[in-house]
């Protein structure tokens, strides 16, 4: 449901994640990018995250670097070129409008990385205690796999209390993800925004 319409300034895309909302934006278009709210929302556990035994057996089979923020545009761009994103929400100015807010110290990535190449990743904005994953990818078997699971450590060991993902998905549900009414959503996001964790990071 759209909630309202913003630009792509840092500020104003804060301003959305603030109050509930999420852009998502549409290929070609030159206008304001398309704030949301979904009903119901998704949120990923942070200390009940649940690994699936295939991930962990992969995991320890193929185990990743973990880093954070060392490649924060390159993972952006993984996730907007994925196969089956062709046409979605991350466009290329809403890319670097991401970007923009990193440098701002305000959006992060949780990377998976092997042989000294980036292998899989999420990014995503971290305002108080709460982070909202964006997206994800793998070039590599796992590693999307092994960016969650890294992130939820990390945002465990920092001291966050709520993981927006926005909508779930089959394969977020295995790791234990919910659905919980708009209500509840702005009723944990007020409670985290008043939450002050630590750094995001090893």
């Amino acid at each position: 449901m759209a909630a309202d319409h913003s630009s792509l300034r840092p500020d104003a895309l804060l301003h959305g994640y603030l109050n509930g909302w999420f852009p998502m934006d549409e290929p070609g278009s030159r206008g304001p990018v398309g704030m949301y709210e979904s009903d119901p929302r998704g949120v990923m556990p942070i200390e009940a995250f649940r690994i699936p035994r295939s991930v962990r057996r992969a995991l320890r089979a193929r185990p990743y670097e973990i880093r954070v923020d060392a490649a924060f545009a390159e993972v952006v761009r993984g996730c907007a070129e994925r196969p089956e994103a062709e046409g979605i929400w991350l466009t290329p100015r809403l890319g670097r409008a991401y970007v923009a807010l990193h440098r701002r110290g305000l959006a992060h990535s949780i990377e998976a990385w092997s042989g000294g190449r980036l292998q899989g990743g999420l990014f995503g904005v971290a305002l108080g205690g709460m982070f909202s994953s964006e997206t994800m990818f793998h070039r590599a078997p796992d590693a999307g796999s092994a960016a969650l699971v890294a992130a939820a450590g990390l945002l465990a060991a920092a001291g966050f209390v709520l993981w927006d993902i926005q909508m779930t998905s089959e394969h977020t549900r295995r790791f234990g993800a919910q659905e919980i009414s708009p209500a509840e959503y702005l009723r944990r996001l007020e409670r985290a925004l008043a939450v002050r964790p630590g750094p995001l990071g090893r």
